[in-house]
């Protein structure tokens, strides 16, 4: 299993829209140093996720995992949704008041991520990532992440646990 940086670096990527957004008004508006810092930013977390997702698939002890019940998460969580409109709220880059935006975005990173939450992330789905609620036969409710699109909960998956309620597809190694 991997420490709570594993987490947080979920829920980081998840935050990269808003990034995004924030960069494409900064480059608009002939700010393009800025927008260019936050482009950097919004790449190296998204690398840095895509980095732990692989080697933990190559590293991490292999366990089987027969699931009870199995439901697509992909299309979870009205709050981040919300987080991804908020650059809306303002045209202008420099009437962005950074003293709300910042502090507000580190601490819903923070309790997504120390929490229990589920952590729905629109770019790993763009690059072939499902996210699947999995029901383990002792009741236990886990978030599955795999490239396999998944239909039944009839077969056994090869799994490692990424974080203590998020298990990623190993595949057969």
């Amino acid at each position: 299993m991997l420490n709570p940086a594993a987490r947080i670096l979920l829920t980081f990527t998840a935050l990269v829209p808003v990034g995004l957004t924030y960069s494409w008004v900064a480059y608009r508006e002939g700010d393009c140093e800025n927008a260019f810092r936050i482009l950097l930013v919004c790449t190296g977390s998204l690398l840095a996720c895509l980095l732990v997702l692989t080697r933990a698939q190559t590293q991490l002890p292999v366990s089987s995992f027969k699931a009870k019940s199995i439901e697509a998460s992909d299309h979870e969580n009205t709050a981040f949704l919300i987080i991804y409109i908020m650059p809306l709220f303002t045209n202008k880059i420099n009437t962005l008041d950074r003293n709300f935006w910042i502090p507000t975005l580190i601490i819903f990173a923070v309790i997504t991520a120390t929490g229990y939450n589920y952590h729905f992330n629109p770019l790993l789905g763009l690059l072939g990532w499902h996210f699947y609620r999995v029901e383990s036969e002792e009741g236990v409710k886990y978030v599955l992440i795999t490239k396999k699109q998944l239909r039944t909960a009839s077969k056994t998956i090869m799994i490692g646990q990424l974080t203590e309620y998020i298990l990623l597809d190993v595949g057969e190694r």
